[in-house]
């Protein structure tokens, strides 16, 4: 029986790679590091870091290319291939290290919080999946700009910038946390009365942070995010939008 464990890593940050995660990594017996590319090679480059700052022995490692998605009108069924796609590509490289019985895959963040590497790894038949936690981008964001993520006693929503473009600002919602924003989805609302915390590559040297009334930095952030992409060819970035607030 294979054991793959997801491991959450943080930011690209290495002081964010906890114990726990630094023991699941040291007692594998293979390494997944996928590559997106040359214009995302620092996120390959950021895990075979924390590798070297970590490992206490040598542990085989099998780099892979991350199929591309394809870009189509139905995104739930281009999403849905493409996770086949990638599990795939996980079978085909734990196949080729047969002595493998515990795999690690490094996950930016956390596994649990918009990132389908749980639902992919469902995907493989007689593989039992384990998950190491991680710093999440969102917890990141909060201790940058050091606000709660919360107002008192009010929930929070989190969502993405396709919802929130498609369908504006949630009924009943005080705070948003956006993910997965392409760019400038909080321009859909009106930003009378919000507030933004934004970040890009948050916790990392590269971070970035914008904050103030939606109306007067939106376009700050949008000419920002644009000149950042472009000097590194890849951006991660996540904000938060809240009407009213105690802090």
């Amino acid at each position: 029986m294979t054991t793959l464990s997801l491991i959450g890593i943080g930011t690209g940050n290495p002081d964010h790679v906890t114990g726990q995660a630094i023991r699941a990594l040291n007692a594998a017996d293979l390494i997944l590091i996928p590559r997106k590319g040359q214009a995302k090679s620092d996120l390959a480059d950021l895990r075979r870091q924390i590798l070297t700052q970590v490992l206490t022995r040598p542990v085989p490692v099998a780099e892979y290319d991350v199929p591309q998605r394809a870009d189509q009108d139905d995104y739930l069924g281009a999403v849905n291939d493409w996770h086949d796609a990638i599990a795939r590509v996980w079978a085909e490289c734990i196949a080729a290290h047969p002595g493998a019985r515990d795999v690690a895959l490094m996950v930016w963040g956390d596994p649990s919080l918009y990132d389908s590497t749980l639902r992919i790894a469902a995907r493989l038949p007689g593989v039992t999946v384990r998950v190491v936690p991680g710093i999440t981008s969102l917890q990141a964001l909060t201790a940058a700009h050091a606000i709660p993520l919360n107002t008192l006693a009010a929930p929070v929503t989190i969502t993405t910038g396709r919802q929130l473009r498609d369908h504006g600002w949630p009924e009943g919602a005080t705070t948003l946390a956006v993910m997965l924003d392409k760019g400038g989805a909080f321009t859909a609302i009106d930003p009378e009365g919000v507030t933004i915390w934004w970040g890009a590559y948050v916790g990392m040297p590269e971070e970035c942070l914008i904050h103030g009334p939606l109306a007067e930095v939106a376009e700050k952030i949008l000419a920002t995010r644009a000149r950042l992409r472009a000097e590194h060819g890849w951006i991660m970035d996540i904000y938060l939008l809240r009407r009213g607030g105690d802090v």
